[in-house]
Protein backbone atom coordinates (compact mmCIF):
# COMPACT_ATOMS: atom_id res chain seq x y z
CA UNK A 1 0.00 0.00 0.00
CA UNK A 2 1.15 3.42 -0.90
CA UNK A 3 2.24 5.67 2.08
CA UNK A 4 0.65 8.98 2.24
CA UNK A 5 3.34 11.35 0.98
CA UNK A 6 4.12 14.40 3.58
CA UNK A 7 4.98 17.25 2.88
CA UNK A 8 8.19 18.58 2.79
CA UNK A 9 9.10 21.30 5.96
CA UNK A 10 9.69 23.96 3.12
CA UNK A 11 6.29 23.42 0.98
CA UNK A 12 5.13 23.27 4.78
CA UNK A 13 5.90 26.52 5.76
CA UNK A 14 5.14 27.98 2.20
CA UNK A 15 1.27 26.85 2.85
CA UNK A 16 1.37 28.28 6.04
CA UNK A 17 2.70 31.75 5.22
CA UNK A 18 0.36 31.96 1.91
CA UNK A 19 -1.03 35.05 2.17
CA UNK A 20 -4.79 35.28 1.37
CA UNK A 21 -6.63 36.76 -1.43
CA UNK A 22 -7.53 40.94 -0.93
CA UNK A 23 -10.95 40.67 0.29
CA UNK A 24 -13.00 43.99 1.82
CA UNK A 25 -13.15 42.14 4.51
CA UNK A 26 -9.76 41.67 5.42
CA UNK A 27 -9.09 45.13 4.45
CA UNK A 28 -8.21 47.65 7.26
CA UNK A 29 -10.19 50.32 7.23
CA UNK A 30 -8.91 52.91 9.12
CA UNK A 31 -9.95 56.12 8.26
CA UNK A 32 -11.60 54.79 4.66
CA UNK A 33 -14.81 53.61 5.73
CA UNK A 34 -16.77 55.78 2.81
CA UNK A 35 -14.51 54.95 0.54
CA UNK A 36 -14.50 51.20 0.99
CA UNK A 37 -18.15 51.47 1.79
CA UNK A 38 -18.35 53.23 -1.83
CA UNK A 39 -16.81 50.06 -3.39
CA UNK A 40 -18.97 48.16 -1.59
CA UNK A 41 -21.90 49.51 -2.74
CA UNK A 42 -20.65 49.82 -6.29
CA UNK A 43 -23.71 49.90 -9.10
CA UNK A 44 -23.86 49.91 -12.81
CA UNK A 45 -23.51 53.48 -13.98
CA UNK A 46 -21.21 54.94 -11.04
CA UNK A 47 -17.61 55.77 -11.33
CA UNK A 48 -15.13 55.65 -8.35
CA UNK A 49 -11.63 57.25 -8.50
CA UNK A 50 -9.20 55.99 -5.52
CA UNK A 51 -5.69 57.81 -4.80
CA UNK A 52 -3.62 58.01 -2.13
CA UNK A 53 0.45 57.09 -1.62
CA UNK A 54 1.99 53.62 -1.85
CA UNK A 55 1.08 51.37 0.91
CA UNK A 56 -3.15 52.75 1.23
CA UNK A 57 -4.46 49.91 -0.29
CA UNK A 58 -5.01 51.14 -3.70
CA UNK A 59 -4.67 47.71 -5.56
CA UNK A 60 -5.62 45.55 -2.87
CA UNK A 61 -9.50 47.61 -2.84
CA UNK A 62 -9.56 47.33 -6.64
CA UNK A 63 -8.63 43.31 -6.73
CA UNK A 64 -11.36 43.00 -3.95
CA UNK A 65 -13.51 44.71 -5.84
CA UNK A 66 -13.01 42.62 -9.09
CA UNK A 67 -13.34 39.23 -6.98
CA UNK A 68 -16.72 40.55 -5.51
CA UNK A 69 -18.22 40.90 -9.14
CA UNK A 70 -18.12 37.32 -11.62
CA UNK A 71 -16.51 38.79 -15.00
CA UNK A 72 -15.12 41.70 -13.49
CA UNK A 73 -11.91 43.15 -15.86
CA UNK A 74 -8.55 44.28 -13.60
CA UNK A 75 -6.28 46.09 -16.07
CA UNK A 76 -3.47 47.86 -15.47
CA UNK A 77 -0.10 49.60 -17.95
CA UNK A 78 0.87 46.04 -18.04
CA UNK A 79 -2.22 44.29 -19.11
CA UNK A 80 -1.74 43.86 -23.39
CA UNK A 81 -3.77 46.53 -25.44
CA UNK A 82 -5.34 43.38 -26.98
CA UNK A 83 -7.14 42.78 -23.69
CA UNK A 84 -7.83 46.34 -22.73
CA UNK A 85 -9.26 46.43 -26.58
CA UNK A 86 -11.09 43.02 -25.99
CA UNK A 87 -13.09 44.84 -22.95
CA UNK A 88 -14.25 48.13 -24.11
CA UNK A 89 -15.78 45.92 -27.64
CA UNK A 90 -17.28 44.07 -25.16
CA UNK A 91 -21.12 44.71 -24.72
CA UNK A 92 -21.67 42.85 -21.53
CA UNK A 93 -22.35 45.69 -18.45
CA UNK A 94 -20.12 44.97 -15.70
CA UNK A 95 -17.35 46.40 -13.76
CA UNK A 96 -13.84 47.46 -14.90
CA UNK A 97 -10.67 48.40 -12.77
CA UNK A 98 -8.05 50.41 -13.65
CA UNK A 99 -5.03 50.08 -11.27
CA UNK A 100 -1.95 52.40 -11.44
CA UNK A 101 -3.69 54.53 -13.80
CA UNK A 102 -0.45 56.65 -13.60
CA UNK A 103 1.66 54.07 -15.40
CA UNK A 104 -0.29 54.50 -18.40
CA UNK A 105 0.78 54.92 -21.89
CA UNK A 106 -0.61 56.71 -24.89
CA UNK A 107 -2.31 53.81 -26.12
CA UNK A 108 -3.70 52.53 -22.90
CA UNK A 109 -4.73 56.32 -21.71
CA UNK A 110 -6.73 56.23 -25.18
CA UNK A 111 -8.29 52.95 -24.26
CA UNK A 112 -9.36 54.55 -20.38
CA UNK A 113 -10.70 57.93 -21.99
CA UNK A 114 -12.69 55.35 -24.39
CA UNK A 115 -13.99 53.38 -21.35
CA UNK A 116 -15.05 56.42 -19.38
CA UNK A 117 -16.97 57.98 -22.74
CA UNK A 118 -18.31 54.45 -22.68
CA UNK A 119 -19.56 54.65 -18.97
CA UNK A 120 -21.34 57.88 -19.32
CA UNK A 121 -22.87 56.91 -22.64
CA UNK A 122 -24.62 53.65 -21.05
CA UNK A 123 -24.78 55.23 -17.53
CA UNK A 124 -28.69 55.14 -17.77
CA UNK A 125 -28.95 52.01 -19.77
CA UNK A 126 -29.11 48.17 -18.93
CA UNK A 127 -25.39 48.01 -20.78
CA UNK A 128 -24.33 50.43 -17.38
CA UNK A 129 -21.19 50.24 -16.93
CA UNK A 130 -18.84 50.08 -13.44
CA UNK A 131 -15.37 51.74 -13.37
CA UNK A 132 -13.09 51.57 -10.42
CA UNK A 133 -9.88 53.17 -11.25
CA UNK A 134 -6.93 53.91 -9.21
CA UNK A 135 -3.82 56.53 -9.23
CA UNK A 136 -0.98 57.71 -6.74
CA UNK A 137 -2.93 61.70 -6.99
CA UNK A 138 -5.55 63.49 -7.18
CA UNK A 139 -7.06 63.56 -10.67
CA UNK A 140 -6.15 66.90 -12.21
CA UNK A 141 -2.60 66.43 -10.78
CA UNK A 142 -1.99 63.17 -12.92
CA UNK A 143 0.60 63.09 -15.62
CA UNK A 144 -2.12 62.03 -18.02
CA UNK A 145 -4.01 63.60 -21.42
CA UNK A 146 -6.04 66.28 -20.29
CA UNK A 147 -9.26 64.88 -21.32
CA UNK A 148 -8.53 61.24 -19.15
CA UNK A 149 -7.14 64.10 -16.36
CA UNK A 150 -10.40 65.58 -16.37
CA UNK A 151 -13.07 62.40 -16.51
CA UNK A 152 -11.36 60.89 -13.51
CA UNK A 153 -13.13 63.52 -11.33
CA UNK A 154 -16.08 62.83 -13.07
CA UNK A 155 -18.08 60.79 -10.22
CA UNK A 156 -17.22 60.25 -6.89
CA UNK A 157 -13.25 60.37 -5.86
CA UNK A 158 -11.67 59.54 -2.58
CA UNK A 159 -8.38 60.00 -0.91
CA UNK A 160 -6.93 56.69 0.90
CA UNK A 161 -4.89 57.77 3.76
CA UNK A 162 -2.19 55.37 5.68
CA UNK A 163 -3.30 53.84 8.73
CA UNK A 164 -1.89 55.21 11.46
CA UNK A 165 0.42 52.82 14.39
CA UNK A 166 -2.65 53.35 16.48
CA UNK A 167 -4.45 51.83 13.59
CA UNK A 168 -2.58 49.38 13.38
CA UNK A 169 -1.87 48.27 16.52
CA UNK A 170 -6.02 48.17 17.11
CA UNK A 171 -6.08 46.31 14.28
CA UNK A 172 -3.64 43.50 15.15
CA UNK A 173 -4.95 43.12 18.69
CA UNK A 174 -8.86 42.79 17.46
CA UNK A 175 -7.51 40.11 15.14
CA UNK A 176 -5.35 38.34 17.78
CA UNK A 177 -7.84 38.08 19.71
CA UNK A 178 -10.52 37.12 17.74
CA UNK A 179 -8.69 34.25 17.17
CA UNK A 180 -8.03 33.81 21.13
CA UNK A 181 -4.72 34.20 20.04
CA UNK A 182 -2.02 34.71 22.97
CA UNK A 183 0.48 37.39 21.82
CA UNK A 184 2.27 39.35 23.71
CA UNK A 185 2.64 43.42 23.39
CA UNK A 186 6.17 42.49 22.79
CA UNK A 187 5.38 40.38 19.40
CA UNK A 188 3.28 42.69 18.12
CA UNK A 189 5.41 45.56 18.11
CA UNK A 190 8.41 43.76 16.64
CA UNK A 191 5.47 43.37 13.74
CA UNK A 192 5.02 46.58 13.49
CA UNK A 193 8.43 47.52 14.00
CA UNK A 194 10.36 44.88 12.24
CA UNK A 195 8.05 43.68 9.77
CA UNK A 196 5.78 46.19 8.23
CA UNK A 197 3.87 45.93 5.50
CA UNK A 198 0.55 45.87 4.46
CA UNK A 199 -2.07 44.77 6.89
CA UNK A 200 -3.11 42.04 5.06
CA UNK A 201 0.01 40.56 5.02
CA UNK A 202 0.34 41.19 9.11
CA UNK A 203 -2.54 39.33 10.03
CA UNK A 204 -2.13 37.06 7.25
CA UNK A 205 1.36 36.48 9.31
CA UNK A 206 -0.32 36.32 12.65
CA UNK A 207 -2.80 33.75 11.34
CA UNK A 208 1.24 31.66 10.40
CA UNK A 209 2.04 31.80 13.27
CA UNK A 210 -0.70 30.45 15.19
CA UNK A 211 -0.81 27.26 12.42
CA UNK A 212 2.63 27.55 13.01
CA UNK A 213 2.31 26.97 16.52
CA UNK A 214 0.09 24.35 16.22
CA UNK A 215 2.11 22.09 13.77
CA UNK A 216 4.59 22.33 16.02
CA UNK A 217 3.59 21.94 19.06
CA UNK A 218 5.49 25.20 20.64
CA UNK A 219 3.72 28.14 22.46
CA UNK A 220 3.15 31.34 20.29
CA UNK A 221 5.80 33.73 21.30
CA UNK A 222 8.39 36.22 19.50
CA UNK A 223 11.09 33.25 19.35
CA UNK A 224 8.81 31.22 17.52
CA UNK A 225 7.85 34.19 14.90
CA UNK A 226 11.65 34.46 14.44
CA UNK A 227 11.95 30.97 13.97
CA UNK A 228 9.53 30.96 11.52
CA UNK A 229 10.40 33.85 9.60
CA UNK A 230 14.18 31.80 9.56
CA UNK A 231 12.94 28.91 8.39
CA UNK A 232 10.52 30.06 5.43
CA UNK A 233 12.41 29.74 1.76
CA UNK A 234 13.19 32.11 0.22
CA UNK A 235 10.83 34.00 -2.27
CA UNK A 236 10.90 33.18 -5.79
Amino acid sequence: MNQPVRPQPAQLLLDILATPEPTLENFTTGANALAVEAIRTLAPGRAVYLWGPDGSGRSHLLAAAVQRHPGAALLGADTPVAVWQARLDDPISGLVAIDDVQRLDDARQALAFALYNRWREAAATRQGLMLLVAGDRAPLQMPLREDLRTRLGWDLVFRLELLSDADKLAALRAHAAARSLAVTPELIDWLLTRHARDMRQLTALLDALDRYSLATKRPVTLPLLKTMLAAAPPAA
